[in-house]
């Protein structure tokens, strides 16, 4: 039983940074109406960005998660101004063929560029660990943890509140009424992929403490992330929420069952169930 709830505990932190990093796909899907194959590449490099800063200007890497999303939200807005507005009236299958071509691009980029060697950061609290009764709070985790709630409260403040997040959900609603409204549906477009490319980012500059980055580090988070929007629901920031917590306490208790090894059969098979059963998502597809 306490290995039970010790394993709960750490699923619920790590299902945090799950909710943010999907966050950014379903944001995506919901405002501009393409599913996003190459998320988890811009997940990579905002693990590589935070890393750099590490290593050559002494930032820790949980501060270096706000510099990982401000880097990668300008490149996702570039590339939505150059290369994705243009696929948004054309088949599904030329965005299909949009985003898998851009994991191989950016995959070979970040080889080219830095190498295949795994990297790792040193920070004072990598292995420190809170006492709470019987159970211990990894510090990495709960670091990692509460900066993901932090955002997600920012972003449901903006979506909710701002002028900026009521537009954006005005264009993903209707984007012709939203132009007769006078909003600049073009720019959402660009402000929607820039922040769902910089939240994956971010959320994977602040596992870096407990984790390691490579060029291809994304394709295991892949299935993790479509996992969790399907199971929420893919368009619904809540359901985000929902799917990455769900998902971070079934991959952590599937350890005291299976071998480490087939964690991501089993997200593979929690994938399948839902679209199977519920393919409209826990919660409904709703934005």
């Amino acid at each position: 039983m306490l290995s039970l709830a010790q394993a709960v505990l750490d699923g619920v932190m790590i299902g945090g940074v799950y909710a943010v990093i999907s966050m950014g796909l379903t944001l995506v899907f919901g405002v501009m109406g393409i599913v996003n194959f190459a998320q988890a590449q811009f997940l990579m490099l905002g693990m590589f960005t935070a890393w750099f800063a590490w290593r050559f200007l002494g930032i820790d890497p949980l501060l270096g998660s706000f510099l990982a999303f401000a880097v990668i939200f300008a490149l996702g807005w570039a590339l939505q101004a150059t290369l994705f507005r243009r696929v948004l009236s054309a088949p599904p299958v030329a965005q299909i063929f949009l985003t898998v071509g851009l994991i191989i691009v950016l995959e070979n980029a970040a080889l080219l560029l830095f190498g295949s060697e795994f990297r790792s950061v040193a920070t004072p609290y990598q292995t420190a660990s809170l006492r709470l009764g019987a159970l211990f709070i990894n510090v990495p985790y709960l670091a990692a943890f509460l900066l993901s709630v932090a955002c997600g409260g920012l972003l449901w403040w903006f979506l909710d509140r701002s002028w900026f997040g009521r537009a954006m959900r005005a264009t993903a609603q209707d984007p012709m009424a939203a132009r007769l409204m006078g909003i600049d549906a073009a720019r959402m477009h660009r402000l929607a992929f820039g922040l769902g490319v910089g939240l994956s980012a971010f959320g994977g500059a602040a596992i870096l403490p407990y984790l390691t980055v490579y060029p291809t580090v994304g394709s295991q988070f892949s299935v993790l992330m479509f996992t969790v929007v399907v199971l929420g629901g893919l368009g619904s920031i809540a359901g985000a929420v929902v799917g990455g917590v769900a998902v971070g306490v079934i991959q952590s208790v599937s350890t005291l069952v299976f071998p480490i090894q087939l964690q991501n059969l089993v997200l593979f098979l929690l994938f399948i169930a839902v679209l199977a059963l519920r393919p409209e998502g826990l919660m409904g597809g709703s934005r």
